[in-house]
């Protein structure tokens, strides 16, 4: 190590626009590490926030202040959410175009942070539109368990920039969302993993090129060095993997229906069979049940074996994974029903995940639905005994229901729903309600984990209450 934190960015000047859980991260650590920092929230309460977070050696760094001009700083961190380009740029964001100042995601902070203070720490970004939380949770568990100096982070749990500066034989796995890879410029990812694509945010990108533009960034800067490993049981990352023929960067492929592929798996009831070229190296436990798990699974050995675990370390962690909150998290089982909830499922195709591991099936839905809702679930309706709706566009998933005759009720809020579908559980001897909405969260909820988590709270009233 070289550098000292306080002097990282010594003479460097940051405007971070947006004091949400990263930009409030991006502001504490900036000034910990010695630049100037301009920052503002257009809430009061997000003001309020910082001004009580900041230590008094920070606060000598901020300056908290609308932007009139972004003359003179080196980059902007903008907000994830707060979109630089569609459906409509932010003014900021155009008056940071306007004067040739880079938009920056959190994340490549984190790198020239480490990069600065002397480490050669390897870094890992998995993405994906579905299992990048689980995928990176347990490849964090994976080399915890192997000894390495290991960071988590990124778009899940803690903000990248405020991971710690590992050494250089640390390693950093960064969960990416498409908003963080479009604002990057010089992040190197040694193990740069694509698990699937199917249509997300396609407000913010335009159309499936524009979402799948933004994924492959991912890969930007890797060198025949690095690993790129890509999962090709979807059409489009089929594509892409072909494509690195041509390329010389190693890549090896994932998949659960394709046996050609580097890695590939089976599911059982019970449990995934993880195989490399034919050989059985490792199994899945009880906390990642489904097919999509076992995908996720061989993502984390292949990522994991070139850093060089070895097999049994692998197959160990496998099975002593805790799993994740909200990912199909068991939270009660009181007189026979079992209580699931899978509030991180929000798009149909993370829902089509843990319907398909269910027979039977009282379903808690709804939401701020995505484009064409939840028709794709149509294969899966026969496992459901009775829907109940939530959110601001139940009435619209309704029509689907009704269309296929699947039994169902506006509840229109969790605290409606949930004692209606134990109620209706009993009832119908159905083992399993399940919380999975297919619907972002924003409509009743500050965000996913906040659903799941008074979902749990309204099943621990019923068990101690009915």
């Amino acid at each position: 190590m070289t550098s000292e934190l306080h002097t990282l960015f010594t003479g460097q000047r940051f405007a971070v626009f947006g004091l949400g859980h990263n930009g409030l991260s991006a502001v504490c650590t900036l000034a910990t590490y010695g630049a100037f920092v301009q920052t503002w929230d257009d809430t009061e309460t997000a003001r309020f926030a910082l001004s009580h977070s900041l230590s008094p050696q920070q606060k000598q760094h901020v300056f908290l202040a609308p932007f009139t001009t972004l003359e003179g700083f080196t980059a902007l961190i903008l907000s994830p959410g707060i979109p630089h380009h569609l459906p409509q740029p932010h003014p900021i964001a155009q008056r940071a175009q306007q004067a040739g100042i880079p938009i920056l995601s959190d994340a490549e902070l984190l790198y020239r942070a480490v990069r600065a203070h002397g480490s050669q720490a390897r870094f890992v970004g998995i993405t994906g539109t579905n299992g990048k939380s689980t995928t990176t949770t347990l490849l964090a568990h994976i080399l915890q368990q192997a000894g390495f100096p290991t960071a988590a982070g990124g778009n899940l749990g803690p903000a990248a920039i405020s991971l710690p500066l590992l050494p250089d034989h640390g390693i950093y796995i960064l969960e990416m969302s498409s908003y963080m890879l479009e604002r990057l410029e010089s992040l190197h990812f040694n193990i740069a993993c694509l698990l699937n694509l199917t249509p997300d945010h396609l407000d913010r990108h335009g159309d499936m090129a524009g979402y799948t533009y933004a994924k492959m960034q991912i890969f930007n800067h890797q060198t025949s060095q690095d690993l790129a490993v890509v999962g090709i049981d979807d059409p489009l990352c089929h594509r892409i993997a072909q494509s690195f023929f041509y390329k010389n960067i190693p890549c090896k492929t994932i998949s659960t229906v394709n046996r050609k592929s580097t890695y590939f798996g089976t599911y059982s009831k019970d449990q995934g069979t993880l195989w490399h070229n034919q050989i059985a190296i490792a199994h899945t436990g009880s906390t990642l049940p489904g097919i999509h798990n076992t995908q996720n699974a061989l993502a984390a050995i292949a990522m994991a074996r070139f850093i060089g675990v070895s097999d049994y370390v692998i197959a160990q962690a496998l099975l002593s994974f805790p799993g994740l909150p909200h990912r199909q998290k068991h939270v009660a089982t009181y007189h026979g029903i079992t209580f699931i909830d899978d509030s991180k499922a929000t798009n149909a195709d993370a829902t089509s995940r843990a319907l398909e591991c269910y027979d039977r099936i009282i379903w808690i839905v709804g939401g701020l639905a995505k484009e064409n809702g939840i028709t794709s679930l149509v294969p899966y309706f026969h496992r459901i005994t009775h829907a109940f709706l939530i959110g601001k566009d139940a009435a619209i998933l309704a029509k689907t229901l009704v269309k296929y005759d699947v039994p169902h009720t506006l509840a229109t809020t969790l605290e409606n729903a949930v004692p209606l579908a134990y109620h209706t559980a009993q009832c119908t001897s159905t083992p399993i309600v399940l919380l999975s909405p297919a619907c972002a969260s924003f409509d009743q909820f500050t965000n996913f984990e906040a659903r799941g988590i008074r979902f749990q709270e309204l099943v621990h009233n019923i068990c101690q209450t009915a």
